[in-house]
């Protein structure tokens, strides 16, 4: 064996050479070692721009390279050119094509968490090194739309007069998009109902909220229930943390109902609610002035049921701008809830 591909003697142990693979990110340069099926003296560097990452993130998202394309401001054949590249480039298939899209490979799906750990590490070391002054730049935000609805208009208000060279962007969700969100670097923050126990996630409770159970105005006490005919649920989307606890009380009580009815608006289910059609579980705060305006009734529950936490989520590891700091020291300062319209 040539002297340049032979490994080293440490006492009774030959130690093998690695490859090292560098991948070139933009300007970040990081060195990966890849254990060799044996001795190689080779050294392979690897050009992968992140805008390649980008990509590769926004068609795994939708799951069609046309709309990645749209999300990207570009034209599908230059989606499909840089996919192909990156997977020429790696030696794998990331998707797998087929007449409705595209989805993601064994290979893509263990690739995916990582690009995007490694877009955010990018876009995080810009910013901390432009993090200089006072607090500027975009937070990609994610909120319940509960907690959009009765606390955030004040916060919003407050620090965007503050504050006026940073750009919020807010979206909703339930608490479990929002917190995978988060944790695949989507969204830099979100507000989502507690408990959240994620590895990834340091999550600190902003408000406390008091749940209520919500019924049309003709049903005046939970006891009643039992004997609702065709008892419906009306609630946001699976993963959310209110309808997983209106679930439970019901199963408490006995009570068996049909398939809930989904909504992504918190005045449709209230509305729904006040037409008599199902009950739901809500922040005491939106419905009140509803109950006062005898639209719907309220009830309390267990203390168990009836308290949870709103906590503020983001990554552990990803850089604190200022903006963030500012953004969570406004959102701890107490701002007063907002007083909600009738439906």
């Amino acid at each position: 064996m040539p002297a340049d591909r032979m490994g080293v003697m440490r006492g009774n142990t030959l130690i093998q050479p690695v490859r090292i693979q560098a991948l070139v990110y933009d300007e970040v340069h990081l060195a990966l070692p890849f254990a060799a099926n044996g001795p190689v003296d080779l050294i392979e560097v690897h050009s992968m721009d992140v805008a390649d990452l980008k990509v590769f993130e926004a068609v795994a998202r939708h799951g069609s390279m046309n709309r990645a394309a749209a999300e990207l401001h570009t034209v599908q054949s230059n989606v499909t050119a840089r996919i192909r590249s990156l997977e020429r480039e790696i030696g794998v298939a990331l998707f797998h094509r087929h007449v409705r899209g595209v989805s993601l490979t064994p290979a893509g799906q263990r690739m995916l968490p990582y690009a995007a750990r490694m877009t955010k590490l990018l876009a995080d070391a810009k910013l901390a090194a432009l993090d200089d002054g006072p607090p500027s730049g975009t937070l990609a935000l994610g909120t319940l739309e509960t907690t959009a609805a009765l606390r955030l208009s004040p916060i919003l208000s407050h620090f965007a007069r503050v504050y006026p060279q940073v750009r919020l962007s807010l979206t909703t969700g339930t608490s479990s998009s929002l917190t995978e969100d988060v944790a695949e670097c989507r969204l830099d923050g979100a507000f989502v109902a507690g408990p959240v126990d994620h590895p990834d996630l340091h999550a600190e409770t902003i408000f406390e909220e008091k749940l209520v159970l919500v019924t049309p105005r003709t049903v005046r006490s939970v006891e009643a229930l039992p004997a609702v005919k065709d008892l419906k649920t009306i609630v946001f989307r699976l993963g959310c943390s209110y309808r997983q606890r209106l679930e439970a009380l019901l199963a408490e009580m006995g009570i068996l109902t049909a398939t809930p009815l989904e909504f992504g608006s918190l005045d449709a289910i209230i509305a729904c609610v006040a037409a008599g059609i199902g009950i739901t579980l809500l922040p005491r705060g939106v419905v009140t002035r509803a109950a006062e305006q005898d639209i719907v009734a309220i009830h309390p529950v267990a203390t168990s049921t009836a308290c949870v936490s709103t906590l503020f989520i983001r990554r552990h590891d990803a850089y604190v701008s200022s903006a963030m700091q500012a953004f969570v020291e406004v959102a701890r300062s107490g701002l007063g809830p907002v007083v909600m319209a009738a439906a």
